[in-house]
């Protein structure tokens, strides 16, 4: 009997990049939408990409196997 695949989390793969190094990056949400209540530093911070934290990275590893 063949192996069953482990199947990637198509959400998850849209929304994270594993690096050259390993870690996972991502971008945070609600940058698009009422951007002029919200100070300029917020939007600057906004628009670079952050990593997935330590404790949260085996969680985040495991929606998508095939990447890492």
């Amino acid at each position: 009997m063949a192996k069953v695949k482990m199947k990637t989390n198509k959400t998850a793969a849209k929304r994270f990049k594993v690096t050259a190094k390993g870690k996972i990056k991502y971008w945070k949400g609600g940058v698009s939408h009422y951007n002029t209540k919200k100070s300029s530093k917020r939007k600057r911070q906004s628009r670079k990409a952050k990593y997935v934290p330590d404790n949260l990275k085996a969680k985040v590893a495991a929606l998508i196997p095939n990447d890492v």
